[in-house]
């Protein structure tokens, strides 16, 4: 094997050296399964524990509450652009959002086609070099959900806590910084992230939507579309993307085992100082 590069890229971004080749050990036969986890229905026995530990292991590094449902999805991040306004843009029509980088912008744009979207604050004529601070009483009252990116890949700038929305649901794309930082879940009716800046390979997406938000689609959507249709099936509705989330729990098992969340957030905060330090020490 070639030597292994520093791979700074922002999605697909770098996996953790012992789940592939743990993977990688695994490939031909799956604990003694005869065949890859690629390869194995989605029905069987082997892969609903695959499924349900890695549920369950990310219910327990988020301490996500018992009374939101987690989905595994395929498309991306992209294609929650549009479930998140097919879900939850249903009662008034109206959302209200925060343009803060590229992907905040194209989740405003993906709901503008769908129902009454309005940008409420943006910083992109100064090209996102901040987060606009913005009053709840700035949201229309009656907004199905404010929206928000949490954090920015490309600009680098990152929300310093959870806005006050007024009460209004908050939806938050956490693509970018999901399982980098402790989060306070029960503060979000939905959050979502595509998988491959934090989590593991391309092809999955991972919402967490409060319970009492699923079954509140628009008429008509797609089956595949709907929230329901995966929290009732335990995202087994068709075949899900099933090599991406045996990915994904191996990635959640060794974050476990490395402490949890608040191990990386330590991980991460030296990391950052370090590079943050030399900036500022430098003629930059």
């Amino acid at each position: 094997m070639g030597e292994r590069v520093f791979n700074f890229s922002a999605g697909p971004s770098a996996l953790p050296v012992e789940v592939m080749q743990s993977a990688a050990d695994k490939m031909l036969d799956y604990e003694g399964a005869g065949m890859s986890v690629m390869e194995m229905s989605h029905r069987s026995k082997p892969f609903e524990k695959i499924i349900k530990d890695a549920e369950a292991n990310l219910r327990v590094l988020l301490e996500i509450p018992d009374d939101y449902d987690v989905l595994f999805v395929q498309g991306g991040g992209t294609l929650v652009f549009a479930m998140v306004p097919l879900n939850l843009m249903s009662g008034s029509g109206k959302a209200d959002f925060l343009i803060t980088g590229q992907w905040a912008e194209k989740a405003y744009q993906e709901a503008a086609k769908l129902g009454d979207a309005r940008a409420v604050a943006s910083s992109k004529e100064q090209k996102f070099s901040f987060i606009p601070k913005v009053p709840a009483s700035e949201y229309r009252s009656d907004a199905d959900y404010v929206h928000i990116t949490w954090n920015n890949t490309i600009y680098g700038t990152k929300f310093p806590e959870v806005p006050d929305t007024g009460g209004l649901t908050l939806v938050t794309d956490m693509s970018s910084s999901i399982l980098s930082e402790r989060i306070d879940v029960s503060k979000f009716g939905c959050i979502y992230a595509g998988a491959q800046k934090n989590i593991g390979p391309a092809g999955l997406s991972i919402i967490i939507v409060k319970k009492e938000l699923v079954g509140r689609a628009k008429e008509n959507i797609p089956t595949y579309l709907d929230f329901k249709t995966h929290a009732d099936s335990g995202s087994l509705y068709n075949t899900p993307p099933a090599w991406c989330i045996y990915i994904a729990g191996e990635v959640f098992k060794l974050l476990l085992e490395r402490g949890g969340i608040g191990a990386m957030e330590s991980i991460n905060k030296r990391k950052a100082a370090k590079l943050y330090d030399y900036i500022d020490g430098s003629k930059l």
